[in-house]
């Protein structure tokens, strides 16, 4: 690929290249960002895999801890991981409910990048003695 349109193809991801150390707050200030697909033609799967993900109890305020998975099937654009890093930090401090949280990524990352289909699972630690896991799909269950 000749570097004038490997460079066209890059120029939107700006936080990959930058030493970005100013964390977005809350999710509607976070940015995830994409980058093209070279092969639309084919369904292939992307799995990020987030085992450190929290977020806060919207009722009593203490840390929620879950494990986050997100895989897509992408279409012309695909999801920048440094930008994902960003905005998945970004509900540090984000009073939410498991479910909901779920929900926000996986509207997210269809909003972001057009997916054929995308599913998130967020597979959170106990409290109170009981886990919660939540699954959201887009455009139907990804086979593997």
């Amino acid at each position: 690929m000749n570097d004038n349109k490997n460079s066209d193809r890059l120029k939107g991801l700006t936080l990959l290249s930058a030493n970005e150390r100013r964390y977005p707050q809350k999710p509607e200030d976070a940015r995830l960002e994409t980058f093209e697909n070279l092969y639309p033609e084919n369904d292939y799967i992307i799995t990020f895999d987030c085992p450190e993900y929290t977020s806060l109890c919207p009722v009593t305020g203490q840390p929620d801890f879950g494990h986050i998975i997100i895989r897509y099937i992408a279409d012309k654009r695909c999801i920048e991981s440094k930008s994902l890093k960003l905005y998945l930090f970004s509900f540090r401090n984000t009073p939410t409910f498991h479910e909901e949280s779920v929900n926000r990524i996986l509207k997210d990352i269809v909003e972001a990048c057009n997916p054929r289909k995308a599913e998130v699972v967020g597979l959170f630690r106990p409290r109170g003695g009981i886990a919660i896991n939540v699954k959201a799909t887009f455009g139907g269950k990804i086979d593997e």
